[in-house]
């Protein structure tokens, strides 16, 4: 049988600059400014679009903005909502609901009404911080969702003054540009108010590690997004794993891209916490665009990149034609979906610069293993993170453990897995077992090594650009239309790395079938990521003697039929 793997099994070998274990923190993540603050004052914090902020500067903006939700009522145990692109405004907002020891609830800006709807329901955040594009959204939703306040943060804000005042100029071209950065908010506080309040008393009490201090959501097999809760030492933990596991990465040395959403698990642990761990700058990107990457990387070079196969790819491509060398990034981490060999090894000859392959989930903050730098492996996710232990098991019974080489479930625990689901303790009780192990849903194979494989996953779950898509939701969409009977949604794998979210559906007698009608139709409903870009119209569904839908077989038609359209 395989044994229970922990770091000290390999990290000597591989890694032998690399702690096995790390020290839990005893302190809360609102510290962090602090520190960043009273050690490296002068030293740049953020970068948006070439307008710079010191880490005294942010410190003050966070003790400001804390006392201005303090002033509305915002007290330790709330739930405060972010719906917010990467912006400084956003590093802001997360520090000061942590230092009041409220809980930060992220939200992404791109979601449709109906399903922030949901998640307010579920949290009921009475105070949301939200980009002003998407102020209509909360506007619409019933009074009884108990949203009291909300905050518009216009992006322009944060710009040069020198951008700022071209982008006034009643230039059609430039009119289009400000339109799409900031929309007007009637009914809002203006975020630039909370920063002329006085700072927050520095008496104020500070949040305990073991305190919550963010609810992240993720989609389930249910296809109904859960709540996972993170505590201040979940984050602050694996803040500090990413950070030991290279003993290169020094304080204020690094410039860290932010090109990952900062309300996605990857995007906030990489920039928000990491990056002020070790007082990095912060280069801010509010949306991904490989033209605007490449424009900053001959102004401010990278040091470190994270992303998602497919923005490797893109902004690979890019700096090859634009012959912009980013050799400079000496730490590029990769994960949320798998990385193609060729992706990798484009990505190595143009750049010099290895990808780093992981592996994580929301639920583990999100980060639970790695490739060593020194020891990659294309096709594995690594070995377990210093005091991460990780051990597979039969997926029906997770208390017997597989042989070495076999597929199983990946088991994991350590300081960064979450303590359960937001007001849901049947899913708390089903994915947190016993002794704190996490049920990851993923099937791997593990080498005598520890080197970890994934293989197959047991949840249904599709990746897309870095995203979880429930399938259950989509088609419960496609399921409301007029003209569909019925409907599966899968993903078919792309070549750059991740799945195209796509859609098999048998329609009503005397309709005709019309790709994009349906297409429009999710997307008034869903996120766009969540919208099936291939659509397609079949007789019937392939379903069990118990008439479940065989998702599988489904899969492997479109991918069959060769439908890549």
């Amino acid at each position: 049988m395989a044994a229970m793997l922990d770091a000290s099994h390999w990290l000597a070998h591989y890694q032998p600059g690399v702690p096995a274990q790390i020290d839990v923190p005893t302190e809360s993540l609102a510290t962090l400014i602090d520190h960043a603050a009273e050690q490296a004052p002068d030293h740049l914090a953020t970068s948006f679009f070439g307008a710079t902020m010191t880490y005294a500067q942010l410190g003050t903006a966070v003790s400001r903005a804390a006392e201005g939700l303090r002033r509305l009522g915002v007290r330790a145990g709330d739930r405060v909502a972010l719906i917010l692109p990467n912006c400084p405004q956003h590093i802001i907002a997360f520090y000061a609901i942590l230092r009041l020891g409220a809980i930060v609830v992220e939200h992404n800006p791109l979601y449709t009404p109906r399903e922030l709807r949901h998640m307010f329901e579920d949290h009921t955040a009475r105070v949301a911080i939200c980009w002003d594009h998407a102020v209509e959204k909360l506007r619409s939703q019933p009074d009884d969702i108990g949203l009291e306040h909300t905050i518009a943060v216009n992006l322009l804000d944060a710009f040069p003054s020198s951008l700022r005042f071209a982008l006034r100029l009643p230039i059609p071209s430039l009119r289009s540009k400000r339109a799409a950065l900031t929309a007007k908010a009637p009914g809002a506080i203006p975020w630039r108010k909370f920063l002329h309040n006085p700072g927050l008393d520095p008496a104020h009490p500070y949040p305990e590690a073991s305190d919550l201090a963010a609810i992240q959501y993720t989609s389930g097999t249910t296809g109904v997004p859960k709540g996972a809760m993170l505590t201040h030492a979940n984050l602050y933990s694996n803040a500090l794993q990413a950070w030991v596991w290279f003993p290169d990465m020094t304080q204020r040395t690094e410039v860290i891209y932010s090109v990952l959403p900062m309300f996605h698990a990857f995007g906030l642990t990489l920039a928000l916490t990491l990056g002020v761990l070790i007082q990095a700058q912060v280069v801010l990107f509010p949306t991904v665009d490989a033209s605007m990457i490449i424009s900053a990387a001959k102004r401010t070079p990278p040091t470190v990149l994270g992303g998602v196969p497919p923005i490797f790819h893109v902004v690979g491509a890019m700096a090859k034609r634009k012959r912009v060398s980013l050799a400079t990034a000496r730490f590029c981490f990769c994960g949320a979906m798998n990385l193609p060999e060729e992706t990798a090894a484009t990505w190595e000859k143009q750049t010099g610069v290895p990808l780093i392959e992981g592996y994580g989930m929301t639920e583990a903050s999100p980060v639970l293993c790695g490739n060593p730098a020194n020891a990659l492996r294309p096709g594995s996710v690594g070995v377990p993170f210093p005091s991460t232990e990780v051990k597979v098991v039969e997926v029906d019974d997770p208390t017997r453990e597989v042989a070495l080489g076999e597929r199983g479930e990946l088991l994991a625990r350590g300081p960064q897995v979450f303590c359960g689901y937001w007001n849901n303790p049947e899913e708390t009780d089903r994915t947190l077992l016993p002794g704190g192990w996490l049920r990851t849903g993923d099937i791997v194979t593990q080498a005598a090594d520890g080197y970890l494989t994934i293989v197959d996953r047991v949840k249904e779950l599709i990746i897309t650009g870095g995203f979880n898509v429930a399938p259950t939701e989509v088609e419960t969409i496609l399921k409301s239309h007029p003209d569909v009977h019925d409907a599966a949604v899968v993903g078919v794998p792309l070549p750059v790395g991740g799945e195209r979210v796509s859609a098999a559906v048998v329609l009503r007698d005397g309709t005709r079938f019309d790709a994009e009608e349906l297409r429009r139709y999710c997307k008034a409903r869903l996120a766009a990521y969540k919208v099936p870009k291939l659509i397609v119209a079949m007789d019937d569904l392939p379903k069990s003697l118990l008439g479940k839908v065989l998702r599988g077989q489904v899969r492997d038609m479109l991918i069959d039929s060769h439908v890549t359209a």
